[in-house]
């Protein structure tokens, strides 16, 4: 995990899967009572294709590059919004259908700030953060995700 504690900001690309409620209440007590609301998100896999059903996703990502951009998303927020706290995980690899990939958790004095900082981060993630990932399917098929209108479009309401 890599830590910046002049912004209480935590970022961490792995395969292992993670547990969120130890994330929770990891936002819970470095928040020292300060928080408000802490607002979670987990994203999970999904069956994409719809016609011939998932197997898995991998995903893959540029090291190095993707934990700088996912940890400006962070201070981003943090000059948005008054927001305590941020930890986001994001997996790689092969994950199968239904598993967690990403989790995204904001602390705040106040719940507005808090479900604005936790939804900006996953939109802006999705477009900016250097992530690929390939669908591959029950017939054994595979193809890689394009980046969808909807998300592009979700991204720019943010002015970013």
């Amino acid at each position: 995990m890599t830590a910046n504690s002049a912004t209480n900001t935590d970022v961490t690309v792995q395969e292992a899967d993670f547990d969120a409620a130890a994330l929770n209440e990891q936002l819970r007590l470095r928040a020292k009572g300060k928080a408000g609301a802490i607002v979670t998100f987990v994203g999970y896999v999904r069956d994409y294709a719809g016609n011939t059903p998932t197997e898995s996703l991998f995903l893959e990502h540029y090291p190095g590059m993707c934990e700088r951009e996912l940890e400006n998303l962070c201070q981003q927020a943090k000059q948005r919004w008054d927001i305590i706290d941020c930890i986001i995980v994001h997996r790689v690899g092969e994950l199968n259908l239904t598993e967690q990939i990403v989790y995204v958790g904001v602390s705040s004095i106040h719940r507005g700030h808090a479900f604005r900082a936790a939804e900006f981060i996953i939109d802006t993630l999705k477009t900016r953060a250097p992530f690929w990932k390939r669908e591959n399917l029950k017939s054994g098929k595979s193809f890689w995700v394009e980046q969808q209108e909807s998300d592009a479009r979700k991204t720019a309401t943010w002015n970013c």
